[in-house]
């Protein structure tokens, strides 16, 4: 028998029990209340006539002719109420007096007579209500051990039903619960036995399969996992780079042991706690699991000595689903060192030379002076090659120099007023050559009547050159590039009014994948998979970035994506 059906059964049961005392208690009821309306309507009711008429009499003999019509009045409602045996006769008897009484209605006799009667007619009345109330109280009794039985019978079966049923349904759902945390505490050996061939044993024979297979799942491939565990783990902790690992509600699965080193923490206090608990008291960890990105790499002091740091966070993904994330530290102590070497390297060298180059030129102005002798026109070719060369190479030095200002944080800034245009066409003119060898076009679009711009004429050229080199290289050939210029205003919740020119370059090469933009502009960052990034250190895009936002401006890069080309542009007031 089907569960649902035991329970149906059980509470047609209940409902029986219900309609059972129910209708024994509305049919003694009604029974006490025909008893109780037959005693008022009948007896209660000649009593009344009987009264009646023996006030009437009364009056009859004061010689009152009221006295005769409520007799004829009450004599007529008594004889439509006979409800005893011998009340019919004792009513027609009064009745027939009455009428002798109404041609003589000065005999006394007749008038004591009637009196007789009617305490005769009174008394059997008064009899019956007696006779009539033992009947109901007679009633009353029954139907109170009548209810009692059945209440009590109807309550031991419930009784019994209540104490006994809800066992029924509750105790496989105990063992079943008892035999789920046996499994979850990965105790396969656990089976239910359940003799019933409704639902729970149905259940049980389930339950015994699934607990059969997670046995021989755990048997054959415990093993396996458990050797796949450690190799990762061996991996991780083997790794130079600090990683750790979160899931999808950052708890802390795993740091290997150079990133426990960094973060300066027992292991115990690490691993299985939610991240946000520990970063509280790790400022490390705080800025780790920080959501903003950064493009300045991170300063940590690990072995008794400043390290520097790049963070990338790599999300897991499960059926498009974000399961966690794994953020790995890059050490980029030896390209910072290195970089600090190359920057105090420029600017000694850039230093130096401007010595040496300033007397080469002082010489050469010496040389084409007449006055110090006669020159013939090959020398005086020369002297002018020396010199263009000396000035090229002073050029150079000082745009060293301008690098080392940008990476020391010094930069010394020559602003002039300069028109967007001339700056479009010196970078144009300076990579026409560049261009023209890879059969690449070079589109210009400057916006008409734009206003001149307060900025370092040198730098901010350069930063325009730096782009549209890039454009080129990254430019199949045949293709093109444009240069674009135009003025943007102010948005209408900047505080400024100031307007903006815009400058852009935009290239139809390979594109920049879409997780790469924000970390275009930062210091060292190469983006994966491009083969000119080999030759390069990731410094160009971040000095530009220094030239202009030192300016007051922004850049900026756009990607559709890989293969849709990139547009990468910057801002500076008008």
């Amino acid at each position: 028998m089907r569960i649902k059906t035991k329970l149906s059964l059980g509470l047609i049961f209940l409902f029986i029990v219900i309609v059972v005392i129910g209708l024994v208690g509305i049919f003694s009821i009604s029974k006490l209340a025909s008893d109780s309306q037959a005693i008022l309507k009948a007896n209660y009711e000649s009593l009344q006539y009987v009264k009646n008429m023996q006030q009437a009499l009364s009056k009859m003999e004061m010689k009152n002719p009221i006295g005769v019509d409520d007799f004829e009045k009450n004599i007529s409602a008594q004889e439509k109420n006979i409800t005893e045996p011998g009340e019919k006769d004792m009513t027609q008897d009064v009745n027939n007096q009455f009428e002798l009484l109404k041609k003589n209605d000065t005999s006394k006799i007749l008038i004591h007579s009637i009196r007789n009667s009617l305490y005769q007619l009174e008394e059997l009345n008064m009899n019956a209500i007696v006779r009539k109330n033992d009947e109901a109280q007679h009633s009353a009794n029954q139907a109170k051990l009548y209810l009692a039985v059945i209440g009590t019978l109807c309550f031991l079966i419930s009784f019994s039903f209540i104490v006994n049923f809800p066992g029924y349904i509750a105790n496989p759902i105990a063992e079943l619960t008892e035999g789920i945390k046996q499994i979850a505490n990965k105790n396969y050996s656990q089976r239910l036995h359940f003799e019933s061939t409704d639902e729970f044993g149905e259940l049980a024979n389930a339950f015994n399969s699934m607990a059969k297979k997670l046995d021989e799942y755990d048997n054959s491939n415990l093993a396996k996992i458990i050797f796949e565990k450690k190799r990762i783990e061996t991996i991780i902790n083997n790794m130079k780079d600090p990683v750790i690992g979160f899931n999808e509600k950052n708890i802390i699965l795993f740091a290997n042991e150079e990133a426990v080193k960094i973060l300066g923490i027992k292991e115990d206090d690490l691993i299985g706690k939610y991240s946000a608990d520990v970063a509280l008291k790790n400022d490390l960890l705080r800025t780790l699991i920080n959501t903003d990105p950064t493009i300045k790499p991170l300063k940590i002091y690990a072995d008794n000595k400043e390290s520097y740091f790049t963070k990338e966070v790599y999300p897991i993904q499960s059926q498009e689903k974000s399961i966690g994330q794994v953020i790995l530290l890059k050490n980029i102590t030896r390209f910072q060192e290195l970089d600090l070497a190359k920057t105090n390297f420029m600017a000694t060298i850039s230093h130096e030379l401007k010595t040496p180059l300033s007397s080469i030129k002082m010489s050469t102005k010496l040389l084409s002076d007449e006055r110090v002798g006669h020159i013939n026109a090959e020398q005086k070719k020369l002297i002018e090659n020396i010199d263009e060369d000396a000035r090229r190479l002073l050029k150079i030095t000082s745009e060293l120099l301008d690098l080392a200002q940008v990476e020391t944080g010094n930069i010394q800034l020559k602003k002039q007023l300069v028109s967007p245009t001339e700056i479009i066409e010196y970078a144009n003119n300076a990579l026409k050559f560049q261009a023209e060898q890879k059969q690449i076009k070079i589109e210009i679009n400057a916006g008409p009547d734009l206003p001149k711009i307060n900025c370092d004429y040198e730098k901010t050229a350069w930063v325009m050159v730096n782009l549209l080199s890039n454009a080129i290289k990254y430019s199949p050939e045949n293709s093109k590039v444009i240069l674009s210029c135009e003025k943007k205003p102010a948005k209408s919740d900047e505080a400024s009014s100031v307007s903006y020119i815009v400058f852009s370059v935009r290239d139809f090469g390979k594109g920049i994948d879409p997780k790469y933009i924000s970390r275009v502009f930062e210091k060292f960052f190469q983006i994966p998979n491009y083969d000119l990034s080999k030759t390069r250190t990731g410094l160009r895009l971040t000095i530009s970035k220094d030239f202009i936002t030192t300016q007051n401006g922004k850049v900026s890069v756009e990607s559709a994506g890989a293969g849709e080309g990139s547009t990468f542009s910057f801002q500076l007031p008008a």
